[in-house]
């Protein structure tokens, strides 16, 4: 046998070791190496997104039990104002109570006489005169909110007048003076709950955003 049969035989041995390794590297998958796709046939069928239209207002039914006249009254307010969300009332609703019952408390309603009825303006005035014909005074310090609930809402499609009825529970400390400053009620130091049902009345889509106190009761 001649050198260059050897030479051949050889090449040829490396070249079936070669192609047999390459082979064992290729048919291993390892690590984070994706498997093959399959055939476009067993691929599972695409399901697009389904949007449902028409479900609850979560901005009333969170208030309101869906369905009831006070959610059919919060319905009517939007439609007639588009603008209008039940929260936001909320939020404002709040920060009115501690507005107006503060300035009650300290016998001036000059900054808040605008968010007011003319009914509750006028008893309001009564019962301011009242104490101060006694010569007492109050001393009050708005502690916080401690609840507040939305009891009722009403809406007249025809007059476009709204009405919201709302609970709160505030806190805060109050002592009554006398004419001599003595304390003769309450306790600068003991906090107390109070409870109000206040209701807003406004007409839905009024160039004037804001509601007005039009009834109280405890």
């Amino acid at each position: 046998m001649n050198n260059a049969l050897i030479q051949l035989l050889v090449l040829a041995g490396i070249a079936v070791f070669l192609i047999l390794k390459l082979r064992s590297v290729l048919g291993t998958r390892e690590g984070f190496e994706k498997p093959p796709l399959p055939p476009e046939a067993a691929r599972p069928a695409h399901r697009p997104f389904e949007v449902i239209e028409g479900g609850p207002d979560r901005d009333i039914t969170d208030h309101a039990e869906d369905g009831s006249a006070s959610a059919k009254a919060l319905a009517g307010m939007k439609l007639a104002e588009p603008g209008f969300t039940v929260n936001t009332f909320l939020q404002g609703a709040r920060g009115a109570y501690e507005m107006i019952l503060m300035a009650f408390e300290r016998g001036d309603l000059s900054q808040v006489r605008g968010f007011l009825d003319s009914d509750v303006a006028e008893s309001f005035d009564a019962a301011i005169a009242a104490r101060e014909a006694q010569g007492l005074t109050i001393e009050a310090n708005f502690v916080g909110l401690r609840g507040l609930k939305l009891v009722e809402a009403t809406f007249d499609r025809d007059s476009r007048r709204a009405e919201v009825t709302v609970e709160f529970i505030g806190e805060l400390t109050s002592i009554v003076r006398n004419k001599a400053g003595e304390i003769i009620e309450g306790s600068a130091t003991t906090v107390k709950k109070q409870r109000d049902v206040w209701t807003f009345a406004r007409t839905m889509g009024n160039a004037d955003p804001n509601w007005q106190l039009a009834a109280t009761s405890e």
